[in-house]
């Protein structure tokens, strides 16, 4: 099964995603490697906004050493590439009016693209106001959609469907003050894409109403950047989930 069928199938997931800016030291990949096992982690996201070639390929290569989660390429730019991840989340940023980042970046890299010889998910990245500029705001420089404005929301998740996109993926943005509102999730629950939630997690709490509202999967970054002992209180939670599963049935 691909990466896709996966998330599509699957409910309740939790990645987790690496900067390699923040991370690029094998000895803190090694050690993190050691914390994500039996964590019930779902992925490993990884990418930046700012990262450079090297240190993506260098971290995706430590990381394959350590780890047997599927690796799953969450680009910042077209030189993030690598053949030895599982699956590229293909980014379209259609929240932004910005073509280098709608298609220019995937031209450019188009040819890279096609020799890695993996999976390749066609995916529609909105950004949600976070209380705060992210990065990818700032080095995008388009403007994220209003925390409230649902119906931009299901308009732009709409577009994206009818361009063909397979997966939506929406995010309030790496240290976003506040993470995106369940009623937006629920807003474009019904178009029959898997959903990807990211930017200010912090707690179980916003974990949980953020799949009751309809995300397959809930990416987890600064949290446990700062606090990697966070992996203990997810896997309590999914192994609630799972006995609350195992019981229903």
């Amino acid at each position: 099964m691909g990466v896709y069928d996966i998330i599509y199938k699957k409910k309740n997931q939790v990645a987790v995603l690496l900067d390699p800016e923040k991370i690029e030291d094998p000895d803190k990949l090694k050690e993190f490697s050691k914390l994500l096992k039996g964590s019930f982690i779902d992925f490993i996201f990884i990418g930046g906004s700012t990262v450079t070639k090297e240190q993506f390929q260098n971290t995706v290569s430590a990381l394959k050493k350590y780890s047997d989660l599927p690796l799953v390429i969450f680009p910042g730019s077209g030189q993030q590439l690598s053949a030895e991840c599982d699956a590229l989340l293909y980014l379209s940023l259609v929240s932004g009016r910005n073509p280098e980042y709608l298609i220019g970046q995937h031209i450019q890299s188009a040819f890279e693209v096609e020799a890695l010889n993996i999976e390749v998910i066609p995916t529609a990245y909105i950004l949600i106001d976070g209380g705060s500029q992210s990065s990818v705001a700032y080095v995008s420089q388009t403007t994220p959609i209003p925390a409230k404005q649902t119906q931009i929301l299901r308009q732009t998740a709409l577009a994206s469907k009818f361009q063909g996109k397979k997966l939506i993926y929406m995010d309030a943005g790496s240290g976003a003050k506040n993470s995106i509102d369940p009623k937006m999730i629920e807003e474009i629950n019904d178009l029959e894409l898997p959903i990807i939630i990211g930017g200010g997690i912090r707690s179980i709490n916003q974990i949980s109403l953020a799949h009751m509202a309809g995300a397959n999967v809930v990416v987890i970054g600064n949290k446990l950047e700062d606090q990697p002992e966070f992996l203990e209180e997810i896997k309590k939670y999914k192994h609630n989930l799972r006995a609350q599963s195992f019981l229903n049935n």
